[in-house]
C-alpha cells in the first residue's frame, strides 16, 4: 500500500506547481495591494484580509520567472507559516491532487540552486509535472 499526499496546485504560465494542501489557508481573488515603501522586490505589497495584514509575495519573482502579463488577474493563495499568513501571488488555481509517493522524485541538480531549494520535488503526472515548493522556504526572502 502507497502513501498519498494531497496538494493545492496552481499555475505560473504552463507550469504547475503544489503546495501542502494542509498548509493552505485559503484561495482569494483580487485584493487591493498597499505598496511597502524599500521591500524587497518579490514582495508586492499587503492586502488586508478580514483585519490581518498579510505580505504578498509574486511567486513569479521569487522563482526567477518573467513577470506576468498586466491582463491575467493574479489570484492569492494564503498559505500558513510559523510567523503567521503569508500570501503568495500565482496566475492560476488549479484543483487539489491526491498523489502516490511511488511518483515522487527529488529535485533534479540540473536546476539553479536558487531555485531547487525552494522545490521539495516533483511528481511525474500521465499529463505533466507537478513541482511541489516548501512553502516555509518560499516565503523566507533572501538577503539583497
Amino acid at each position: 500500500m502507497s502513501i498519498s499526499q494531497q496538494y493545492c496546485t496552481f499555475f505560473l504560465g504552463q507550469e504547475c506547481f503544489g503546495l501542502d494542501v494542509l498548509r493552505v489557508q485559503e484561495i482569494v481573488r483580487s485584493q487591493t495591494l498597499t505598496h511597502v515603501p524599500l521591500a524587497h522586490r518579490m514582495v508586492r505589497g499587503l492586502i488586508n484580509l478580514r483585519g490581518q495584514l498579510v505580505t504578498v509575495i509574486d511567486l513569479r519573482r521569487r522563482l526567477d520567472l518573467p513577470d506576468r502579463d498586466d491582463s491575467c488577474e493574479p489570484v492569492n493563495v494564503v498559505v500558513q507559516t510559523d510567523d503567521g499568513a503569508v500570501s503568495l501571488l500565482v496566475d492560476e488555481i488549479g484543483d487539489v491532487l491526491e498523489v502516490s509517493e511511488l511518483q515522487f522524485e527529488r529535485p533534479p541538480e540540473t536546476l539553479q540552486r536558487s531555485s531547487r531549494d525552494l522545490i521539495s520535488g516533483v511528481y511525474k503526472l500521465p499529463d505533466r509535472l507537478l513541482v511541489v515548493l516548501d512553502p516555509d522556504r518560499v516565503v523566507s526572502l533572501p538577503e539583497r
